[in-house]
């Protein structure tokens, strides 16, 4: 089963859709990270979870 790490991103209200998809997709390209939950409450705000994939290298045995 794959392990994943997780970052929280919370954007304020007053930040447009245009630049919070510009800000989703900066972390998406540069950090690997792909969208796990997205929350929208009632003022406007948005809780993202962010996650990628842990790759972990075995070591040899020799």
């Amino acid at each position: 089963m794959p392990e994943y790490e997780f970052v929280d991103v919370y954007v304020p209200r007053g930040v447009s859709r245009k630049e919070a998809t510009r800000l989703l997709t900066d972390h998406a390209e540069y950090g690997h990270w792909e969208l796990d939950r997205l929350s929208l409450h009632r003022d406007g705000s948005r809780r993202v979870r962010l996650r990628r994939r842990i790759i972990r290298q075995l070591r040899p045995t020799w």
